[in-house]
């Protein structure tokens, strides 16, 4: 039986079959490189997500993003260099992100994603500007307003905020958030004003009263508790009844009529003047002392006894008088009976 692996003739064919191919590849290779060379765009396809209520941008105004530089169109697909034209359009405040990529048709497909305002801001400095959902601050577009809760007093117009105003404004997107959730207070709130002390409060654009909402924080809880006020207590006692609405408290509305604010106020006043002029006037301490009574007829013994204010005299306290000291190793001196110095003359008699 013939071998075949002894046969050098073999070994040569394969080792040539495999030159043929690569010089194949790299031909077509280069072929195709050629003709890619020769491809040139022929449209821009344009594509805006993230515009469902408010589009701030249109086709035009990303054609002539995309043209500032040069014509796209009828340029060669190699000389385009989209990665300088998605930073380019990502630049721009309004556009979050951008995508360009060439199809097999040699057509520029270009996808924009749009930022969506949720709140106009009015800063205490003066101005406004939009926020985003994600705490971006947008400039205001010429050419439409968008439909968006209003903040005023906010504390600050800086481009870079400090790490107070940030969290604040962070609040501004969340309540902003609940109240695009439903279309009734989109409808009654009219603005949100933010106090001196960071708290948001309410003002309806139906009934002269005040809502106190206080911090950013259980906002849908809240907001249940005002909507039950709102259907019972308000359409019984009538929307103009109350001054104040405080629902910062968990499972209660805090309700104030109209007036009873300022009549409290002046009440706590008027006491408080009161206890002033009775700590000036400090009054001397009397003691009421029954006069002694005379002897008085039976029929006057009844009669009550008479009283009359008598100052209670200061008491004089005596001094203390002085002590010597006593010397404890002093003994006491006896006394002894003194002897008569005379002699008895009379002597004793014996019997």
């Amino acid at each position: 039986m013939i071998c075949f692996k002894n046969i050098p003739w073999k070994k040569r064919i394969v080792q040539t079959i495999w030159i043929l191919f690569g010089i194949g590849a790299t031909v077509l290779f280069g072929a195709a490189i050629a003709k890619k060379s020769q491809k040139t765009c022929k449209a821009i396809q344009i594509e805006i997500v993230g515009a469902e209520q408010h589009m701030f941008l249109d086709e035009q105004d990303i054609l002539a993003m995309i043209n500032a530089n040069g014509q796209v169109i009828n340029k060669a697909t190699t000389k385009t260099n989209l990665r300088n034209l998605e930073q380019l359009l990502e630049a721009n405040s309004w556009i979050d992100h951008a995508e360009l990529y060439f199809d097999n048709n040699q057509l520029l497909q270009v996808h924009i994603q749009e930022r969506q305002p949720v709140a106009r801001v009015f800063p205490i400095g003066g101005g406004s500007f939009y926020v985003d959902s994600m705490g971006m601050r947008l400039p205001l577009s010429d050419k439409i307003s968008a439909k968006v809760p209003v903040f005023t007093n906010f504390p600050s117009d800086k481009p870079v905020l400090a790490h107070p105003d940030s969290l604040l404004l962070h609040g501004v997107v969340d309540l902003a958030k609940q109240i695009l959730l439903d279309s009734f207070w989109m409808a009654q709130i009219q603005q949100v004003n933010i106090d001196p002390h960071s708290q948001f409060e309410l003002i309806p654009l139906v009934g002269n009263h005040l809502v106190l909402l206080g911090a950013a924080e259980n906002l849908p809880a809240k907001f249940k508790r005002l909507n039950a006020f709102y259907e019972q207590a308000l359409v019984q006692q009538g929307i103009n009844t109350y001054e104040k609405l405080d629902i910062r408290f968990s499972n209660q509305v805090v309700a104030i009529k109209r007036g009873t604010e300022k009549a409290i106020i002046d009440s706590a006043l008027a006491k408080q003047r009161l206890l002033d002029l009775s700590v000036k006037a400090m009054p001397i301490p009397v003691e009421l002392v029954p006069e002694p009574i005379n002897p008085a007829p039976a029929s006057a013994q009844d009669a009550p006894l008479k009283a009359k204010l008598v100052t209670k005299p200061a008491v004089k306290t005596p001094k203390p008088k002085a002590v010597l000291p006593v010397d404890k190793n002093k003994t006491k001196e006896t006394t002894k009976p003194k002897e008569n110095n005379k002699t008895n003359n009379n002597p004793l008699r014996t019997k």
